[in-house]
Order: C-alpha cells, then structure tokens, then sequence
C-alpha cells in the first residue's frame, strides 16, 4: 500500500484489491423469512414505501426503494422458529429520510398495533415495533453518516 501525504493528514491508497480499506460499502438487499407473505408484503410496503417487482413467486416477493435496496420476502410457513438470541441477524434497523418520515412510520405502527417504543440516544431516535411475524423493525433518524454513536446502545443486549 502506498501512502500520501496531504493537508488532511497522511492518506492510504491501495495498491491492490485485498489491500483496498473497506468504505464505499452499503448495505444493497436484506432476505427475510416470513411466515405470512401477503401480510408482510403489505406491512413492508406501507411502513418503509417499498414498491413491489413483478418478479414475485407464490412463496417470494423482491421489494425495493428508488436508491435500488432491495427486501427480499420468503415465505416459510408460520411454524418456522427464529430464535432470538441465537446466531444470525436479529433486526434490520431502517432509516427515515427526514424526522417527518420517521414520525409517520411511528404513527403508523401505532394505527397497525404493531408499535413498541420510541427512544433518543447520541442524538439518533429509534422507533421500533413489531412485524407481523413479531420480528423487531427500527427505523432511525438521522441516517448513518449524519449523526454518529458514541457507544453500543443497550437494546442491542435485549433483541
């Protein structure tokens, strides 16, 4: 790797690509197993303005935002355990694009019974509920790259 000096400090280029330092990085699709695929497209949709592909099956649905995310749904029957606390991802956390988009995901999940909590730390709130296979849902605010944590909130040791 070879370094350059300039104004900001000194500044590592990479040289090859396993020498390359990750950033540019984010997050494009997430695949969830859900029990009701119906009641999940409808819930995903409504509370993050997901649109649909047309490349649905019976037993899958491709969500998606205009930034080119994609949600992956797969139905797996209401039977399927997800043990919390168990290896593997517990939550996808969501981010609003503005405070006002963030309040109406809180009211929406409080007109859908599917509220749970609103809380502010380190200047980021979190608003959080239920989706119809009670898996956690957050959404935040302000978007990563805005507003910084300064420590490991403590829900994380609660999901």
């Amino acid at each position: 790797m070879e370094r350059d000096a300039s104004a900001a400090g000194t500044v590592a280029h990479a040289t090859t690509a396993e020498d390359a330092p990750p950033g540019g990085m984010s997050l494009a699709a997430v695949a969830l197993h859900v029990g009701d695929l119906p009641k999940s497209v409808t819930f995903y949709r409504a509370l993050l303005g997901l649109r649909e592909s047309d490349l649905g099956t019976p037993t899958a649905a491709l969500l998606f935002n205009d930034d080119g995310f994609q949600l992956y749904l797969r139905a797996v029957g209401h039977r399927a355990p997800h043990p919390l606390g168990a290896i593997g991802v517990q939550c996808v956390v969501w981010s609003a694009s503005d405070v006002h988009e963030l309040r109406r995901c809180e009211e929406w999940l409080k007109a859908h019974r599917a509220y749970a909590q609103t809380m502010t730390s380190d200047d980021i709130t979190w608003v959080e509920g239920r989706d119809p296979n009670h898996l956690p849902v957050m959404v935040t605010y302000p978007r990563p790259g805005l507003a910084v944590h300064h420590r490991i909130l403590s829900r994380i040791y609660a999901l």
